[in-house]
């Protein structure tokens, strides 16, 4: 008999549980490729939505910035 959770249903449990894995991730990355790749051919066609998209983006990284330089936190020591 083998030990507990090292028989064939194990394995092949494993290789179904990853092939689920990669197909969802599949999924997913497809749609994050598609909704980009719309969000910028709408971009593409409205430059003053570009401009707007520009500053907003680098406002908030700006204000990021700020905020990890102005952070007062301190490293946990073990």
């Amino acid at each position: 008999m083998a030990p507990l959770g090292q028989g064939p249903l194990t394995v092949a449990q494993g290789f179904l549980l990853g092939g689920v894995q990669i197909g969802v991730s599949l999924l997913v990355n497809a749609g994050i490729v598609c909704a980009a790749g719309a969000i910028a051919a709408f971009l593409a066609r409205r430059p003053a939505w570009l401009r707007v998209q520009r500053y907003v983006t680098g406002t908030l990284l700006g204000l990021i910035a700020v905020k990890l330089a102005t952070d007062k936190a301190r490293p946990v020591v073990v």
